[in-house]
């Protein structure tokens, strides 16, 4: 739809969207209505790993450990403290006086039951997380100290317990299946209500909440995938904060006097993945250093994302642990990208195809197409295959791909998952290079990976994953770095919420308040 006709379709939605969305007046002082453009798919914590899922479960249940602020600093959560005891055991004391929405009381058998299930693949997306830890038992015969024991060292472990929700024993285990993904029952700040899949989902304030009962008594979220609708939902007051502002609608909302628009450089980095095994072009690095020069990615920004984005020159973002702001990027130089083509014996180009999706990151299909026509232009000629993210990513993960488009950002904000995810050579077994698309391999980041995970000391393993990196990104060029998401929010400001975005896109209603 073009922009003209986008604009026209929100002014007609506007004036009846009260009756579109069955709303009358505005939310009370003690609720916040917030508009979405993913809706849950599930209630079960261990059953999606996706941000739409994550974010909801972070007001119903808990982990060991919890992000909070603008930087996702990890704080304790149902556990006050922690220590790494050797490579394979983390120690954990648990908060005490915990109780679930239930009433049950939280114990330790609640958090060695929640690791074990992450194990079912019936129940769970988390299977690898399941899968390395061996054993949990309480330290020294104290039930409210455990050992954690993992099957290999994964230096990382606690990074990623913030989003390991722990699930109630009791309750959970006399439930059905079906019972439990649609009636949560959690020891988070926000209780279950009532949820009408793809239409909203309703909480209420968790009053016995250990750490003191949160400001906003109700809150709903409301997905509204259709972005023209979802902004007029803003517009006229019928939800209290927007998620995700259309890049091209960007200015018209920030000239609402009536809205507050808020804004942060997104966690997420798109960048391009290219299939590096010999008789390929791309096993050349001068091959490499060429596409990545060949693209004007400031252009990029400036007319196909409106100005919302940010140059990256990594894969990962300055909130993830092993962000190296030593890195730089390539400048943009069609002239030596010819130059490095014929070099690496491609005077006259090559032929290509790059794959991406053309329904998941922000105007992702105008990227790809911007892409092609830059390579073009040096010789380089790129068939752009654009197509649903859910055929799209499959391909990914089953390594069908030679040449991609596709973005990240890492939940346990940490550089080494990332990169034995996206980088190291692609081994199963390991469970190594899952999302490594187009079966990018180096041995010498191989054996960097491997090794980093050996190391207990954190100060030294901050200096090898900030070395992996340059490596990698400078040396290598695993992959073409494109830019940094910008997350978008806004409110209404009548309605007088207080809201910070996170890093992590989750909306935490513990953390939303009322001027």
């Amino acid at each position: 739809m073009k922009r003209s006709a986008l604009i026209a379709t929100i002014g007609l939605l506007i004036l009846g969207l009260v009756g579109i969305l069955s709303i009358s007046g505005f939310a009370a002082k003690d609720t916040v209505i917030v508009a979405v453009g993913a809706p849950p798919r599930t209630m079960n914590p261990h059953g999606s790993d996706a941000d739409c899922n994550l974010g909801v479960m972070a007001n119903l249940f808990e982990g060991l450990m919890q992000r909070v602020g603008t930087t996702g600093e990890l704080v304790p959560a149902l556990a006050t403290s922690w220590e790494r005891v050797d490579l394979y055991t983390w120690r954990f004391t648990l908060r005490q006086g915990v109780k679930f929405h239930n009433g049950n009381d939280f114990t330790w058998e609640d958090v060695k039951f929640s690791f074990e299930r992450l194990k079912d693949p019936e129940v769970s997306e988390f299977l690898f997380y399941g899968g390395i830890v061996e054993s949990i038992k309480p330290a020294g015969g104290d039930p409210w100290t455990i050992d954690i024991k993992t099957t290999d060292s994964v230096p990382y472990f606690v990074q990623n317990l913030h989003q390991i929700w722990i699930m109630d024993k009791e309750s959970t285990e006399a439930r059905t299946i079906g019972e439990v993904g649609t009636t949560p029952i959690g020891t988070g700040p926000y209780k279950f209500v009532e949820w009408v899949k793809g239409a909203y989902l309703k909480l209420e304030a968790n009053e016995d909440y250990w750490d003191g009962a949160p400001p906003i008594k109700n809150v709903e979220l409301k997905p509204i995938v259709e972005p023209s609708t979802r902004i007029a939902a803003i517009t006229t007051g019928a939800v209290d904060i927007l998620q995700d502002i259309p890049v091209a609608l960007f200015d018209a909302v920030a000239g609402n006097p009536d809205l507050e628009v808020i804004t942060r450089p997104a966690r997420r980095v798109i960048f391009l993945g290219l299939k590096n095994e010999p008789g390929f072009p791309g096993h050349d690095i001068r091959v490499r250093k060429a596409i990545y020069m060949a693209i004007n990615e400031e252009e990029i920004i400036e007319t196909i994302m409106f100005g919302h984005a940010a140059l990256a020159a990594q894969m990962v973002d300055p909130a993830t642990f092993g962000y190296n702001p030593e890195i730089k990027r390539l400048p943009y130089d069609p002239e030596e990208a010819k130059r490095l083509l014929a070099e690496a014996g491609y005077p006259d180009g090559f032929d290509i195809t790059l794959t991406g999706p053309n329904d998941r990151y922000v105007q992702d299909e105008q990227i790809l197409e911007a892409v092609a026509k830059y390579l073009a232009k040096v010789g380089i000629r790129v068939t752009v295959d654009a197509k649903p993210k859910a055929i799209f990513f499959p391909e990914v993960t089953g390594h069908e791909v030679d040449f991609y488009l596709v973005g990240w950002f890492d939940g346990a904000f940490s550089l080494t998952r990332t990169f034995l995810k996206m980088v190291h050579t692609v081994d199963p077994e390991k469970g190594y290079g899952g999302w490594n698309g187009a079966e990018f391999s180096d041995p010498l980041l191989d054996k960097l990976l491997e090794e980093s995970t050996e190391i207990v000391d954190p100060d030294l393993y901050l200096e090898w994953a900030q070395l992996l990196n340059k490596v990698a990104m400078e040396d290598k060029v695993a992959y073409i770095p494109l830019h940094h998401q910008e997350d978008t929010y806004a409110t209404y400001k009548p309605s007088g919420v207080k809201f910070t975005p996170r890093p992590d896109t989750w909306i935490v209603f513990k953390e939303i308040s009322f001027e």
